[in-house]
């Protein structure tokens, strides 16, 4: 009979390590959802609140950078691949970007970087909002 709630004990240990873990990436997987809603439907400043704090306070976003992601809008945006870690995950995304004065679209990659937070019990993107204008 000792053993037997030994073994209990051992199981419960683990499942409760499992549970945390488990519960964590459901926070990352809501945390990429919300993201790329966001991106998709054009709500950059929405986005902006997702992004790392430290990241913002140092590279801050004006209503003129603003203003040029309201001259875009997001006509696909796919994973291609993703590495979630505990505390580091990363994800490859190909989004489809369309002028709107020009009509033109045009396919970029991204690469977003994402870092767990425990005090804030939350996922931060750490590279900023996708750069659609990289190399123009």
């Amino acid at each position: 009979m000792r053993r037997w709630q030994s073994w209990m004990v051992c199981a419960l240990l683990v499942l409760a390590g499992c549970a945390s873990t488990g519960k964590q990436m459901t926070e990352l997987q809501r945390s990429q959802y919300a993201w790329s809603a966001a991106i998709r439907w054009g709500d950059f400043e929405g986005a902006w609140n997702l992004v790392d704090p430290a990241w913002r306070e140092a590279h801050p976003v004006g209503d003129l950078q603003f203003e040029r992601y309201r001259q875009v809008q997001v006509s696909h945006y796919r994973d291609l691949a993703a590495s979630p870690g505990e505390s580091e995950a990363m994800r490859e995304i190909e989004i489809g970007v369309v002028n709107r004065h020009t009509m033109a679209e045009r396919t970029l990659r991204y690469t977003e970087q994402w870092r767990y937070d425990p005090e804030a019990k939350t996922w931060w993107i750490t590279g900023g909002l996708p750069d659609f204008w990289a190399g123009e």
